[in-house]
């Protein structure tokens, strides 16, 4: 039986989603277990798709018992009808006999993701259990009081339901997972404190460069740039650091990569992602930018699009432009 304080419990711990978005967890569990309609739901959300982030894949490899611990806490305290775990395809074939095991006054249902990257967020997601296309919805309503068939559903990542499940046995120490990849001795994920600089996260897990280096952060394609100089900070996003040679790196290749993952997954319902990104591809691909066209689109990406896909395209470019592309130009 869950405490009747596991919200007190969760708030003290200043638990966060930790799939981007950065809502207190407390908050999102307290308005579901509010909501007088039934039935209700819980989803944790392990689609995933994002270059250069593990996490998710890694509990379940090694903390599997408390993921499902968290999911099935928040089941009983929302009183759930059922607990649906959304798995990116690769994950749904290794670990959906394990997981549809376990289930106890919660049922737990693996669905297998459709749609790729975009379908991990939120509203998609929901639509593609609902036997849907894989595509956003219009919020509010949210899916605290609107989602899953139409009820109040509880949407977590399945770090969030990791580190919830260790708050309620009272074992969690303030740390988060963090992957690191790249020009790297170490690739790996890693748990740390959640305080900790980039900084002291490549030091402490052997991985600081000796030679001139940028890196990614938060995301393998929305996660912004940072020069050696700047990684007094702590990790964005879902906690990735990507470690890039300066040197070595081909500029318009590595533009190229995220514009071609972000063309490949978006849902294609918008024109400014749809129109937007393959304008952008066109001036990558013939490497010869007219920055106020450039700019132009951007703004329009960050202040239009739909879904979230469309409004994290410009982070990632405007950095590296500003900060690697230009310099670089400049020095030569």
């Amino acid at each position: 039986m869950v405490s009747l304080d596991v919200i007190q419990q969760l708030k003290n711990s200043g638990l966060t989603g930790r799939g981007g978005a950065g809502f207190p967890t407390w908050k999102k569990w307290q308005i579901v277990h509010d909501e007088k309609k039934f039935p209700k739901y819980v989803i944790c959300n392990v689609s995933e798709g994002e270059p250069g982030v593990h996490k998710d894949e890694y509990l379940l490899d090694h903390h599997i018992d408390e993921v499902l611990d968290g999911i099935l806490a928040a089941g009983e305290y929302i009183q759930a009808e059922r607990a649906y775990i959304y798995l990116r395809s690769d994950l749904f074939l290794r670990f959906k006999k394990n997981i549809e095991s376990r289930s106890t006054r919660t049922p737990l249902v693996c669905v297998k993701e459709e749609g790729g990257y975009i379908s991990g967020e939120e509203s998609t997601l929901i639509s593609v259990i609902e036997g849907s296309l894989a595509q956003p919805k219009i919020r509010p309503p949210f899916p605290t009081q609107k989602g899953l068939f139409g009820k109040p559903t509880l949407v977590n990542n399945c770090e969030t339901f990791y580190v919830a499940s260790k708050v309620l046995q009272k074992t969690y120490t303030h740390t988060r997972l963090y992957t690191i990849s790249g020009n790297v001795a170490h690739e790996g994920v890693f748990e740390r404190s959640d305080t900790e600089t980039i900084a002291d996260i490549l030091k402490a897990t052997g991985n600081m460069p000796d030679f001139d280096f940028f890196v990614q952060v938060g995301g393998g394609a929305s996660g912004p740039i940072l020069l050696s100089s700047e990684l007094h900070v702590p990790v964005p996003g879902s906690g990735a650091i990507i470690v890039y040679d300066r040197k070595a790196v081909k500029p318009f290749e590595l533009l190229n990569s995220w514009v071609d993952f972000f063309m490949q997954q978006n849902c294609d319902k918008c024109v400014p992602c749809r129109e937007g990104l393959y304008r952008i591809s066109e001036m990558i691909k013939k490497e010869k930018i007219d920055n106020d066209v450039l700019q132009d689109i951007l703004f329009t990406l960050m202040s239009t699009s739909f879904c979230p896909l469309g409004r994290s395209v410009p982070v990632p470019i405007i950095t590296f432009i500003e900060k690697i592309l230009y310099a670089k130009n400049t020095a030569d």
